[in-house]
């Protein structure tokens, strides 16, 4: 089985090509280049495709045509959300139109001076959430964990070639646990704890939850964390529209008695699976999510 090994796919050239090609011949335009790259993935990544085409036809039921589509439309999506993250960090923000649905959900949860956690998922492209928060007077520290350690040289090239710096920061998952002063020195800080809930890899601790009608494992740790702290958890997506237009998503979690994990979960599984049905395009999982692929 091919699972998630806690680093995700891309490199320092990918990034420089789509540098090259938004400098040169603009956003809109170096979307076109993603039919030939879409393309190789389309005919050559086996397993990438069995995976996906899987979560298609079993999961949500597209027929065998419409699950071939979709598996190649999705890597074309998912291309699009690199070049868009690529072009804002750059200095394009202006390019981008937005909508906000649940700000004052996060208004509410700085409010109360506890800090916060948000959930998302490798749905959508939240990582460009700061450079729309900028817009609509939204002050906080985010601080994203992350068990990525291929992160750093694409975040340093970005930076590289970025207008203006990402104030994200970065809290990494250590062995010794470390990273647990960290989450608790910022959430005194009333700053907002963000984790991605829907990827575990081999070797950790798990949770067993529905998603689209049968049974996976997700990642125990966000939900561990964020029932024991005792501070507001929101769900979070930045989805992509048309004509460079995003869709900012923010949804109080389900109220769940404290150290109920599982509740947690269950909840989590729930918001997400409505994401995913209206945005079936923009879930970039491409490994064996379920275990049930032979």
């Amino acid at each position: 089985m091919n699972k998630w090994k806690g680093k995700s796919k891309g490199t320092i050239l990918g990034y420089r090509i789509f540098v090259w090609c938004i400098r040169n011949i603009g956003i809109r335009s170096s979307y076109f280049v993603l039919y030939f790259v879409a393309s190789y993935y389309f005919l050559f990544e086996k397993k990438s495709n069995l995976y996906i085409s899987y979560y298609f036809k079993k999961r949500l039921s597209f027929s065998s045509w419409k699950s071939k589509i979709s598996v190649y439309k999705s890597y074309f999506t998912f291309g699009q959300t690199l070049i868009d993250k690529t072009a804002i960090s750059a200095g394009l923000r202006e390019k981008y139109t937005y909508e906000f649905d649940g700000i004052e959900n996060l208004r509410n949860l700085l409010a109360e001076k506890k800090g916060g956690v948000l959930i998302s998922a490798h749905i959508g492209n939240f990582e460009i959430a700061e450079h729309f928060f900028a817009d609509i007077d939204f002050e906080c520290q985010i601080n994203l964990v992350t068990t990525d350690q291929e992160v750093t040289v694409i975040k340093e090239y970005l930076e590289s070639v970025s207008i203006k710096q990402s104030n994200i920061k970065f809290i990494y998952v250590k062995d010794d646990m470390s990273h647990i002063f960290d989450i608790n020195e910022a959430l005194s800080k009333n700053e907002l704890i963000c984790f991605t809930g829907d990827r575990y890899f081999e070797g950790s601790k798990f949770l067993e939850a529905d998603l689209l009608g049968k049974s996976a494992k997700f990642p125990a740790g966000p939900f561990l964390i964020a029932s024991r702290l005792g501070v507001p958890v929101v769900y979070v997506y930045v989805m992509k529209e048309k004509n460079l237009h995003y869709h900012l998503y923010a949804r109080v979690a389900q109220q769940v008695k404290k150290r109920d994990a599982q509740g947690l979960l269950n909840s989590y599984t729930q918001n997400l699976e409505s994401m995913i049905k209206k945005y079936p395009l923009q879930w970039f999982n491409y490994f064996d999510f379920w275990d049930d692929v032979d």
